[in-house]
């Protein structure tokens, strides 16, 4: 029978349930908001370990006709908010899940896009760009072990489902990483303000790899020295830089539109 039951709070970015990350094996993924955890749910990848659910939301999920693979716990909205930060929306459930299987760079297609997200740190901007390179099929997301936000809580929230279809791979040594995709013939592409080419006028290959650095520092210059192009992305407007997500969706656009064409 479900059962209430207090628990600690979490604020996802602070816990170390890193996806798939050979550290914290045992840790467990915390899922919240109604998009993220029924992503989870239809993910036959992902083990649940226990789901918090409020009557309406329980009420919801039988209206949706989901089956839940364990019993749930019914609890009051209240339970929910407490393992989680002040701003949190939780809709009413949350689970606590397995981290995903985490596949090696030699897993890795020679096809397609990556991205390579170099120290990017907020979760709210990596659960974005999660988000939009599910909507452009990227085949993965490179990330390095230190210096990334744990793939749990507010950045699979902002994933809002997404954090179930883009495999996440962790390089301890991002320099090495991206030698290790060139070796397997990808195009290394350092998107910078400061590039000389513009992204969209220039030759473009499957495999691709883009590679995004934090908001202010940019790109590191050992991570600029082994990109085989940097590369701008031209605005029309009197703004000329975007927040680091938004400027992976357009490079994501632009090189989706160049491959395709090519």
């Amino acid at each position: 029978m479900p059962h209430r039951r207090g628990a600690r709070r979490d604020h996802g970015s602070r816990g170390r349930g890193r996806h798939g990350d050979r550290h914290d094996a045992d840790a467990a993924v915390i899922l919240y908001g109604w998009h993220t955890v029924i992503a989870a749910l239809t993910n036959p990848a992902r083990r649940i370990r226990k789901i918090l659910v409020t009557e309406n939301a329980l009420r919801r999920l039988a209206d949706d006709g989901l089956v839940l693979p364990i019993e749930p716990d019914l609890v009051r909205p209240d339970a929910i908010a407490a393992r989680l930060s002040p701003d949190a929306v939780h809709q009413g459930i949350l689970a606590e899940a397995d981290p995903l299987p985490m596949p090696a760079l030699t897993d890795l297609g020679a096809a397609g896009i990556v991205l390579v997200l170099d120290q990017i740190t907020d979760p709210h901007n990596v659960g974005a760009i999660m988000r939009s390179a599910a909507a452009f099929a990227v085949s993965a997301i490179v990330i390095t072990a230190r210096h990334s936000p744990e793939a749990t809580g507010v950045l699979a929230k902002s994933a809002s489902g997404a954090l179930e279809l883009v495999p996440i791979v962790s390089v301890q040594n991002l320099a090495r990483g991206l030698a290790e995709l060139k070796e397997h013939g990808f195009l290394i592409v350092g998107l910078d303000s400061g590039g000389a080419d513009d992204l969209a006028a220039m030759p473009l290959r499957s495999p691709l790899a883009l590679v995004l650095g934090a908001e202010g520092k940019g790109l590191r210059q050992g991570t600029r020295a082994i990109c085989d192009r940097l590369a701008r992305l031209d605005l029309p407007g009197a703004i000329k830089s975007l927040n680091v997500s938004n400027a992976a969706a357009l490079a994501l656009y632009v090189a989706s539109r160049a491959l395709g064409s090519s």
